[in-house]
C-alpha cells in the first residue's frame, strides 16, 4: 500500500534517481542553489484561510520571469527555505529552471501545511456570491493574484500544471478566470471517479487502488497543519494481494478494517450509483468558456487516469468555441512516465525511443515558453499528437478522433474465431462459469502493490483459464491501425441477476517474434529474456458493471437466462496491429483484485455479505440474431 501511495504522492516530482542526468547539462543541486533562492509563504484566501506555498525564485534580474505553479494534496516537501526539491535538477523540471521560471508549489486547502478543511475532488461552485463561497478554482485565483502582486521580478504570466490529482487542480485552475493565467496543462487529470478514473470504471469499484490509496495513508484525517505524513494502524500481510484481498472477502469487511476515520472511503460506499453527488465532482461538466491555452497530456497505458486525459480534452472541445487553444498529447506511457527520464518501454513492450525526452523537448517546454515567455513558435503543434504503439510512431492530427476513422465491427464467432463478417448461424454461444471464489487475476505475477505494467501485460495466462473466453483472427495479411474509442457490444445471458463484463483487446505477436538485439532464450535454467514469441499484449481492457447496462443512475437486475445487451465504451486506443500479428478479444467476468468481485446477485455490493457471492454461468452469443462484436475505430 505504502509503495503505491508513495508513487501517487510523488509522481510529479520524485522521478529522482541517484544516477547522473542522462542528458548533457551542467545542472545539479549546486547549480540550482547558485541560481535560485527559496521562499515559503502562507497566502491568504478570500475566506481568511492561508495556504502554504513554496516558491523557487531565480536570482537573475536581467529580465522578468513567468510563474509555473503546481497545486497538490501530496505535499510541498521538503519544507524549510534551505531545503530544495531534487526535481529542480533531476527530472523534467530541470528544463524550467534552465529557463529561469519561478517555480511555485502549493499545498491545497486542508493538506499538509495549509489551513482549512480538505475535501476530495471538491465540487466546482459556478455561483459564488460571498467571500465564504470557495472552491479549488477560487483558491487558485486568490493564489495567482497574490503571486503576481508580491513575487519580485515576475512578468505577470502564470502557468499551471500537474499530474494525476494535481491534474484535477490544474483543471480547476483553468476555471478560475484569472487574467494572468495564460497556459494550463492538466496531465493524467482526475475527472470522473465513477466512470473511468482511479476508483471506478463504468461503476465497477477498483478495489486495489482505492483501498491501498485511502487506507494506505492518504485518507486519514490531518488534525492541524503538519510536515509529517499520517501514521496508520492497519497492518496486513504484504506478500500477495490476490490471496489477501480474497481472504478479506466482501466490501463490508474492508470497511470494518478501516473503521470510521476515512471520510471519502465512506463516501464511496454511500454512493453506489451515478447520482448528483458524483456529477458535482466531475469537472468536465463545468469546462465552459475556458480562457487559458490548454495542453492535456496522458498515457495510452496509464492505469489510473487514461480516461481522464481523453475525456477532458473531448469535453473542452465540445463546450468551447472553435477558436479555443486546446491540444492533446497521448504517449505510450504509464502514469506520469512522460515526466520521467525514460519513456522507451513499459514492461516487456518496447517503443523504440525515449518518448518522454522527445515530448518534454518538443511539446511541453515549447508550450509554456510560448504562452508565458513569448518565446518560440508553436504553429506546428498539432491539435492531437498521438503515439501509436505497435507501429511505434508519433502521428499528428488536426482533430481527434482522426477524420479518416471508420467504425468497423469485429464479430465474435463460434470456435473462438474473430472476424469482420457477421455470423450467420442460429443460437450460437460460448459460455463459462464465473466463480467469485476463484476470480480471474488481472496479472500472472504475485505481488502486493498494483503493477503499472499490467496495462501491456502478456495475457497468455488468462487465455489458459476456463472462465475466460478467447477469440482471435487469422494472421493479418495487412496492417490494421486503430485510433479512437472502442465499443464493446455483447449479447449475453446469465444465470444470476448481476455480473461484470471485462473486455480486453489484445495484440498477438508472431510465434517467432523477438526485439532486435535480444539474446537467445535461456535453457533449462531460470533467467534469460522474456519469451516474446506469441506474446499477447494487452492493448486495452475495461470492465462494465452489468447492472448499469441501461442506466448508471438507476441500476437494473438481470432476468436469469434472458438474453440482454451489454454495450459500453473502452477508453481510446492508438495502436497498429502489424502484418503477421493477430487481433484477440478476451471476455471474462472478474479482474481481481484490481476490481472488486461482483456477487452475481442483485444486491448493494457495498453492503453484501460473504454469503451473497454465488457462481453464475455466463453466455456470450455470436449468431445471426445476437451478434456480439467489438466496434473498432479503424484508420485508413
Amino acid at each position: 500500500m505504502r509503495k503505491l501511495l508513495l508513487f501517487l504522492a510523488n509522481c510529479l516530482f520524485i522521478f529522482t534517481t541517484q544516477a547522473q542526468l542522462s542528458f548533457q547539462t551542467a545542472q545539479d543541486s549546486a547549480w540550482v542553489r547558485d541560481n535560485y533562492i527559496k521562499k515559503e509563504y502562507s497566502i491568504p484566501m478570500r475566506d481568511g484561510v492561508k495556504l502554504f506555498t513554496s516558491v523557487y525564485l531565480p536570482k537573475d534580474n536581467t529580465e522578468k520571469h513567468p510563474v509555473l505553479m503546481t497545486r497538490t494534496p501530496y505535499s510541498c516537501f521538503p519544507y524549510g527555505e534551505q531545503n530544495f526539491r531534487a526535481s529542480l535538477w533531476v527530472g523534467h523540471f530541470r528544463y524550467y529552471t534552465r529557463e529561469n521560471y519561478i517555480i511555485v508549489n502549493q499545498d491545497v486547502r486542508g493538506r499538509w501545511m495549509s489551513e482549512g478543511e480538505f475535501v476530495d475532488v471538491r465540487p466546482f461552485n459556478p455561483d459564488k456570491k460571498t467571500s465564504q463561497d470557495i472552491d479549488e478554482a477560487s483558491d487558485t485565483y486568490d493564489a495567482i493574484d497574490w503571486l503576481i502582486k508580491n513575487l519580485p521580478n515576475n512578468n505577470g504570466n502564470v502557468g499551471v500544471m500537474g499530474i494525476s490529482y494535481p491534474g484535477f487542480y490544474s483543471t480547476m485552475a483553468a476555471l478560475s478566470g484569472h487574467p494572468a493565467l495564460k497556459a494550463v496543462s492538466p496531465q493524467a487529470p482526475v475527472t470522473d471517479w465513477f466512470m473511468g478514473d482511479d476508483f471506478h470504471h463504468n461503476g465497477a469499484f477498483f478495489l486495489l487502488d482505492g483501498f491501498s490509496f485511502y487506507a494506505g495513508g492518504f485518507g486519514y484525517p490531518r488534525p492541524a497543519p503538519t510536515t509529517v505524513g499520517p501514521k496508520t494502524s492497519l497492518q496486513l500481510p504484504q506478500n500477495d494481494n490476490y490471496e489477501t484481498y480474497l481472504r478479506i472477502g466482501a466490501l463490508k469487511n474492508f470497511m470494518q478494517l478501516t473503521g470510521d476515520s476515512l471520510k471519502f472511503w465512506k463516501d464511496l460506499y454511500a454512493h453506489p450509483n451515478l447520482d448528483n453527488w458524483w456529477k458535482a465532482r466531475n469537472p468536465r461538466n463545468f469546462v465552459n468558456n475556458i480562457k487559458p491555452a490548454m495542453l492535456t497530456v496522458g498515457g495510452l497505458f496509464d492505469a489510473e487516469d487514461c480516461f481522464g486525459a481523453w475525456r477532458l480534452y473531448e469535453a473542452i472541445e465540445k463546450k468551447n468555441a472553435a477558436a479555443a487553444f486546446n491540444k492533446i498529447v497521448m504517449g505510450p506511457w504509464f502514469h506520469g512516465q512522460w515526466a520521467s527520464l525514460d519513456g522507451s518501454k513499459l514492461g516487456h513492450v518496447q517503443f523504440g525511443a525515449n518518448t518522454s525526452h522527445w515530448y518534454q523537448n518538443n511539446i511541453e517546454v515549447p508550450f509554456f515558453n510560448y504562452f508565458l515567455k513569448g518565446k518560440g513558435d508553436i504553429a506546428k503543434l498539432a491539435e492531437a499528437t498521438i503515439f501509436f504503439s505497435g507501429a511505434n510512431k508519433w502521428k499528428q492530427y488536426p482533430q481527434w478522433p482522426p477524420a479518416g476513422k471508420t467504425d468497423k465491427a469485429l464479430y465474435l464467432q463460434p470456435n473462438g474465431k474473430l472476424g469482420w463478417d457477421k455470423p450467420t448461424g442460429k443460437t450460437s454461444f460460448s459460455e463459462y462459469i464465473s466463480d467469485p471464489a476463484k476470480p480471474v487475476p488481472y496479472t500472472e505475477d504475485v505481488h502486493w502493490s498494483r503493477t503499472r505494467e499490467y496495462m501491456t501485460d502478456d495475457q497468455r495466462f488468462a487465455a489458459r483459464r476456463t472462465d475466460v473466453l478467447t477469440f482471435q483472427t487469422d494472421l493479418l495479411t495487412e496492417e490494421v491501425t486503430l485510433g479512437g474509442t472502442l465499443v464493446a457490444d455483447l449479447l449475453t445471458s446469465i444465470t444470476g441477476t448481476d455480473a461484470d463484463f471485462v473486455v480486453k483487446l489484445i495484440d498477438v505477436f508472431p510465434d517467432d517474434f523477438s526485439y532486435p538485439g535480444t539474446p537467445s532464450a535461456a535453457g533449462r535454467d531460470a533467467g534469460g529474456p522474456y519469451p516474446m514469441g506469441g506474446y499477447q499484449m494487452l492493448v486495452r481492457g475495461e470492465v462494465m458493471r452489468g447492472r448499469f447496462r441501461n442506466s448508471f443512475e438507476v441500476p437494473e437486475a438481470f432476468k436469469p437466462n434472458k438474453t440482454e445487451r451489454v454495450k459500453f465504451e473502452l477508453p481510446d486506443v492508438a495502436h497498429t496491429f502489424k502484418k503477421g500479428h493477430r487481433i484477440m478479444i478476451q471476455v471474462q467476468s472478474s479482474w481481481f483484485p484490481l476490481v472488486d468481485r461482483n456477487p452475481q446477485k442483485f444486491v448493494n455490493i457495498y453492503e453484501a455479505n460473504d454469503s451473497d457471492f454465488q457462481k453464475a454461468t455466463i453466455r456470450i452469443f455470436h449468431d445471426a440474431a445476437n451478434s456480439s462484436n467489438i466496434l473498432l475505430p479503424v484508420l485508413k
